[in-house]
């Protein structure tokens, strides 16, 4: 699938701003399954400092810096991608049972499984909690395997809990989503990773977009698609595989990838400090468009 995916954020002060610093993650994320082209980058005011640079996790960073007074701070990003459909699992992909994964995710030296091992530990977002591993344990009984165990467990957050958009924000304790049995996106790939840490298993948390279709018979509007969030289960030997909850599905090619990280906050779309402002109202714009033009651009 081919996409232009134009991201436009916007902040409006009461007072003046006079500095701000700002990190954006809002570049496509370099993956075996993603081509695009150089992204376009509009920020009103113009900022004294733009940079880009790459995190800890290896997400595209925009570092910018704007150094005039200011009470309006629009940032567009446009971007074509094309998306492939190759994933290196699927819903039939062998695995070993996850206890063995535990085990091997603890104990193995291997360099990429220590570097996995970030993953199972508490993040900001996500506390490892009985009450997590208590609501997975239907889906990991004694001896099934890693990825069929996630699937079921995939499953069931699609199934048992309400797609709330009025529920939740971003400070709303996850033992609260799992005690109402509703959330966003967001939550529910938080509570998937929660669920794998209480188990002693690893999970990552993944910023994109998914293509949405209008309702048949109606327009597409443009502006009215959303930023999305996912997971991943790292399974030892093999590698990481992605699950969507919120879909009850594994991403192919209708999901775009920008950032991983340990939860939310390591993948903000736009975060920053600024001095002066007042107090602001944010408004923020997303348009996944199909591309039917070729892309021959950057394989990233």
């Amino acid at each position: 699938m081919r996409y232009t995916i134009t991201h436009r954020t916007l902040y409006e002060y009461t007072s003046g701003v006079s500095l701000c610093h700002n990190e954006a993650r809002l570049l496509p994320r370099e993956t075996p399954w993603q081509l695009h082209r150089p992204s376009q980058i509009r920020i009103k005011p113009r900022p004294a400092v733009s940079v880009e640079r790459v995190d800890f996790f290896g997400n595209r960073v925009l570092y910018f810096a704007i150094q005039d007074i200011h009470q309006r701070l629009e940032v567009t990003v446009a971007t074509e991608v094309r998306v492939l459909d190759e994933r290196p699992f699927d819903e039939s992909s062998a695995s070993p049972p996850w206890e063995q994964a535990r085990r091997m995710l603890q104990e193995d030296p291997d360099p990429e499984i220590v570097e996995a091992r970030l993953f199972g530990l508490n993040s900001p977002f996500i506390a490892i909690q009985p009450v997590f591993r208590e609501y997975a344990e239907a889906s990991f009984p004694p001896g099934r395997p890693l990825l069929e165990a996630m699937a079921d467990l995939n499953t069931r957050i699609y199934q048992e809990f309400k797609y709330d958009p009025h529920f939740t924000t971003v400070a709303t304790p996850l033992d609260e989503v799992l005690k109402e049995r509703r959330g966003v996106c967001q939550d529910f790939a938080h509570l998937g990773i929660a669920c794998l840490r209480s188990l002693g298993l690893a999970g990552r948390y993944i910023s994109g977009y998914l293509e949405t279709l209008p309702p048949p018979g109606q327009p597409r509007l443009i502006g009215a698609d959303a930023s999305h969030a996912w997971l991943a289960v790292y399974v030892p030997g093999m590698g990481w595989a992605e699950f969507d909850p919120t879909n009850d599905c594994m991403p192919r090619e209708k999901h775009v990838t920008l950032a991983w990280g340990r939860d939310y906050g390591d993948v903000a779309p736009l975060q920053g400090v600024v001095t002066g402002g007042g107090s602001h109202s944010l408004k923020v714009s997303v348009d996944v468009a199909p591309n039917p033009e070729p892309l021959r651009g950057k394989r990233g």
